[in-house]
């Protein structure tokens, strides 16, 4: 196993060290996809481990999104769940280009990610303290639990990391356990089709009200509120 040292702590390091590398030998269409939205609201919400490499954050990000924030994910396509760890570039070096444009034109950027862990909580990470604190007392009314990431490893506070590579400098990463990710969807178990539970639309109505702090400045321009731009019976993950 690759293992990488950071100072006293040991982690299993990424096969790729950038989108470069990662694009020379994987291929779009087969092993991955990028999906992209974008959004009015200055707000770009991003699953960069999405499809299959961290299960469930796709369609939580882009519900999440609905139709005013520009949603943006990156997917793994491979068949074997196992191999989709091939495609995780870690959030301080993930450098996709259509990533960065979005992130670049946003005043808040929430990255979306799955944590290990039975426990079913939310770990809250990043540089953007404000839109931290919101989201946690948001979360915590809503009947989650949620809490400051205790992991030094998913701390979110790299200058390179990229929910803080916007204008601002700073942003959130939240980090759902697989315990909360399986109470989210209904069988997450059975083939590839996990079905929205009434708890995810729980914890998406709870963040994005947390973020219409954010955008009521735009709503007048934007028009009439969009509902969530999820729609969808079942996601195919």
């Amino acid at each position: 196993m690759n293992l990488r040292s950071t100072g006293a702590i040991l982690t299993v390091a990424d096969k790729y060290a950038n989108f470069s590398q990662l694009s020379r030998h994987e291929v779009a269409g087969r092993d991955y996809r990028i999906r992209i939205r974008h959004g009015r609201s200055g707000i770009a919400i991003l699953a960069p481990h999405g499809g299959r490499i961290e299960r469930g954050t796709t369609p939580i990000a882009d519900a999440i999104a609905g139709q005013e924030h520009t949603f943006y994910s990156f997917e793994g396509l491979k068949p074997e769940l196992a191999q989709n760890r091939d495609l995780h570039i870690t959030s301080d070096r993930f450098d996709e280009p259509r990533a960065l444009f979005a992130v670049t034109r946003a005043h808040r950027v929430i990255t979306i990610h799955g944590a290990k862990g039975l426990e079913p909580a939310v770990y809250l990470g990043g540089l953007d303290t404000a839109l931290r604190r919101r989201v946690l007392t948001v979360l915590r009314e809503a009947g989650f639990v949620a809490a400051d990431d205790p992991s030094p490893t998913r701390q979110g506070r790299g200058a390179t990391n990229i929910c803080n590579r916007g204008p601002a400098g700073k942003g959130l990463q939240l980090e759902l356990t697989l315990g909360l990710r399986k109470r989210l969807f209904l069988r997450p178990e059975e083939g590839r089709s996990w079905h929205p539970s009434p708890l995810f639309f729980c914890l998406v109505s709870a963040v994005r009200s947390a973020l219409s702090t954010y955008t009521s400045r735009t709503r007048e321009e934007r028009g009439p509120k969009s509902p969530t731009g999820y729609s969808s019976t079942y996601i195919k993950i």
